[in-house]
This record gives C-alpha cells, sequence and structure tokens, in this order.
C-alpha cells in the first residue's frame, strides 16, 4: 500500500510545477460555476469513465488561473484507500506544506469518496470545524446518496450534481467540428451523429469504432466494477453474477416493461431481491427506469415501469438491421434527452417519452415509418396541442384538427432546444 505522503507528493503536480490540463467544453461545468463561491460541498456523480476527474482537474487550473495559491490546492483519490481518514491525509499535507488548514482559504478535492468507509461523517466533520476555510469537491461512481445516512449527514451542506455521458453537442466540440447553420451543415452532422452513437457517450471511445474493442471497454470498465466492486462494498449483495444476469436482460432489450413478479422468477430470487437490485442498477447509473404518465403521481407509480440500459449493448450497437437500429435510436433519445415518464394506456396506445415540467410534452422515436396514432391518442386523452417525433432524418408537420405534430431530425434537436423544448411551453 502506498503512502499518503508520496500519494500526495504524484497527485498534486501543481505544487512544483505549471499545470495544464487537456480539457474539452462540458455543458455541466458552467452550472457547477455558479456554486462554487458557495461554502456548500460540491458533489459530482454519475457513472464510471464520464470524465468527473477531468472536471476536478479543470476545477484545479481555474483556481490557479484565479490567483489561488498552487499548493492550497489538495487533491486526494480513494481508489485505493477505504481505510484511511481524511485528517490523516490533511495532517500529512498540513506537515508537507509547513501550515495548518484555518490560516488561509484551501480547495480540497476527495475522488471516488464512495470508497472510503464513513466518509460522509468524516466529511461532515471537516466541513463544520473549518467552515468558510475550506471548498470541498467530492466524485463518486455512483448516487452519493443512496443511503439515509449520508442524506442525514450532510443535510443543508452539500449539492449533487450528475456528470452524464457526452451529449452530441459536447461529442462535436470534442471533435473540434464546428457549424453555423444546421441546414447547411446537415449531412456532416448527421454522418457524425452516426460516430456519436458508436461511442456510448464515452470521451476515451471517440475514434474507437471495432466492436470488440467497445464490447472490452464497456464491460471491462464500466460494467464489472460496478457490479463486482462498487455495489458489493456498499450492499449487501447476494450474488453479483445474479444482478449482472438482471443488467444483461435490460441490456438485451432495451425498453421493455418489467414485472417484478416475472423477472424475479427468470432469475430464481425473491420478489424483495429481484426489487433491491433493480434499484441497485439505476443508483449505480446502469439502467433508467421510466414511469407510465399520468396526472396523478399515486397511479403514475403504482402502474409498470420501463427499463432501458444506460449502455446499450454493443451486440446490439452493431447489428446492421432495421429493427436493431431502431432499438438503439429510441435507447439514445430516452438517455439524451433524460425522459422520465413514457405513456401506455389499456388499448396498447403508446408513446415513448413524456417531457415537460409545466405541461406533458408527447414525443415518439421513429427511425424509419412515421406513425402518430399513439401521438394523437395522447394529445386527445390530456388535451394536449402539440405533440412531436424525433426522426432519424426526416422533417416535416403533420396536422390533425387543432393539433400539430412537428417531426424533427433527432441530431437537430440535440443541438437546437427550439426544435424541442424541453421544460415549459412550446
Amino acid at each position: 500500500m502506498p503512502q499518503i505522503k508520496d500519494v500526495l507528493l504524484e497527485s498534486n503536480p501543481w505544487w512544483s510545477a505549471p499545470f495544464k490540463v487537456d480539457y474539452k467544453e462540458r455543458e455541466i461545468y458552467s452550472e457547477i460555476n455558479r456554486y462554487m463561491n458557495m461554502p456548500h460541498i460540491i458533489a459530482l456523480t454519475g457513472l464510471r469513465r464520464v470524465g468527473k476527474t477531468t472536471l476536478m482537474y479543470k476545477m484545479i487550473e481555474d483556481a490557479i488561473g484565479n490567483g489561488v495559491p498552487p499548493r492550497d490546492i489538495i487533491y486526494f483519490s480513494f481508489e485505493e484507500f477505504r481505510n484511511v481518514e481524511i485528517r490523516d491525509i490533511l495532517s500529512e499535507y498540513e506537515r508537507i506544506s509547513g501550515g495548518g488548514l484555518k490560516e488561509r482559504k484551501r480547495l480540497l478535492l476527495f475522488d471516488e469518496i464512495q470508497k472510503l468507509d464513513g466518509w460522509e461523517d468524516q466529511l461532515k466533520r471537516i466541513y463544520d470545524l473549518n467552515y468558510g476555510k475550506v471548498k470541498i469537491i467530492i466524485s463518486g461512481s455512483e448516487s452519493l446518496f443512496i443511503r439515509k445516512r449520508s442524506k442525514e449527514s450532510l443535510g443543508g451542506r452539500i449539492f449533487e450534481f450528475k456528470v452524464d455521458t457526452l451529449s452530441f453537442k459536447e461529442f462535436l466540440i470534442f471533435r473540434n467540428f464546428s457549424y453555423d447553420n444546421l441546414i447547411i451543415y446537415s449531412k456532416e452532422l448527421l454522418r457524425l451523429f452516426n460516430k456519436f452513437i458508436l461511442t456510448l457517450g464515452f470521451p476515451e471511445l471517440m475514434d474507437v469504432e471495432e466492436k470488440e474493442k467497445i464490447r472490452k471497454y464497456v464491460r471491462e470498465n464500466v460494467i464489472e466494477k460496478v457490479i463486482y466492486s462498487d455495489i458489493p462494498k456498499l450492499f449487501e449483495l447476494d450474488s453479483p453474477s445474479t444482478l449482472e444476469s438482471m443488467l444483461n436482460i435490460i441490456m438485451d432489450e432495451p425498453g421493455q416493461v418489467i414485472n417484478i413478479q416475472e423477472i424475479a422468477k427468470e432469475l430464481q430470487v425473491s420478489r424483495r431481491t429481484a426489487s433491491k437490485y433493480l434499484s441497485y442498477l439505476e443508483w449505480s447509473f446502469l439502467s433508467i427506469k421510466l414511469y407510465n404518465f399520468s396526472r396523478s403521481r399515486r397511479k403514475t407509480e403504482r402502474k409498470l415501469k420501463k427499463y432501458y440500459p444506460a449502455l446499450i449493448a454493443p451486440e446490439i450497437l452493431f447489428k446492421d438491421d432495421r429493427f436493431y437500429r431502431s432499438q438503439v435510436f429510441e435507447w439514445l433519445m430516452v438517455k439524451l434527452f433524460g425522459a422520465e415518464f413514457f405513456w401506455r394506456d389499456a388499448y396498447k396506445n403508446e408513446v415513448d417519452m413524456v417531457l415537460g415540467k409545466k405541461v406533458a410534452i408527447p414525443v415518439e422515436v421513429k427511425y424509419g415509418k412515421i406513425d402518430v396514432h399513439g401521438l394523437l391518442s395522447f394529445m386527445s386523452k390530456f388535451n394536449v396541442d402539440r405533440g412531436y417525433v424525433l426522426s432519424y432524418a426526416d422533417e416535416q408537420i403533420i396536422r390533425s384538427g387543432r393539433r400539430i405534430i412537428k417531426v424533427v431530425p433527432a441530431f437537430k434537436a440535440l443541438l437546437d432546444k427550439k426544435q424541442l423544448p424541453r421544460g415549459g411551453m412550446p
């Protein structure tokens, strides 16, 4: 086991030399920056390999650029340290630097903090004892607040930001591709959209197109580490392999409605265990749950839910027939638009996504033929005048009486929010 002193010296190169991070603009960074001047702890959560550590390095670079002395910035990763105390790390830092924390304000960055036993109480103690003298940034590869203890210990002291895989707009920034007109650049943007799908949104897959390399990356760098390492350290997990089998079921058929009783029987576990495992997949950002939309919250909770994987199976990603391309396309839209609801009635009329906060915005996802029957059923039932179809490349307006359905290419909707409003009135 390496010594804390050696890790601190190795992990904080800005103490002795100029520091520059290889950073490409992320949309969430400007949002995080709004909270940097507040005393609260900032928590970055999200799937493995999405760029949380790079965002922390960018904060360090910016802090130095804004006049913070480099040696007042402490970064430490708990990737290999589960049993240390945060106060031991800070004591070692004080011995190295020759000064105490209370002398002037310090920036503390703790990476992969969920691996540290009892991190919540330790962090609370550091925050309270040094209030106003430290700004603390932490990261975790799953929601840091899945346990009641975390919420209780840090209540009122912390803001959480989920770092997602790359958006299409971010992908274009990473590829150094600029455009000033969606119509003029539409052919090139569509070509790049197809390449974007193959990356699954991971910065490290930016230039990788081989199926086996993508499969190996997803399995070994993300899924297996979460299922066989991260989750068992947080919970008493009877069978990680059963949890992986549950994830495989979701990955093999994205967007299926899951009945807890049926999946429990298929996996030969109790209903309680099946429900618990589904929650683990959500909390670790490996699955996405959609509720069946209703005006009544009680009815929404009671209905069956749809599940999508956070990562589509590479075996499906590389299938070349229309059915599988349609599956991949629907999965990507649900993920990128942050859908929380779908809609299905007793007559099997269905809408893929229901977006919006102030008003319901029904959205169908159609890779091929445009069918608006489900949309019109929803619009009639909920008295909505406008609906949307996210297509691969088609663009048109469909009218049915006073109701208007806008068909828009997905890549345009992802790059221009006016094409499909997300949060309010059209």
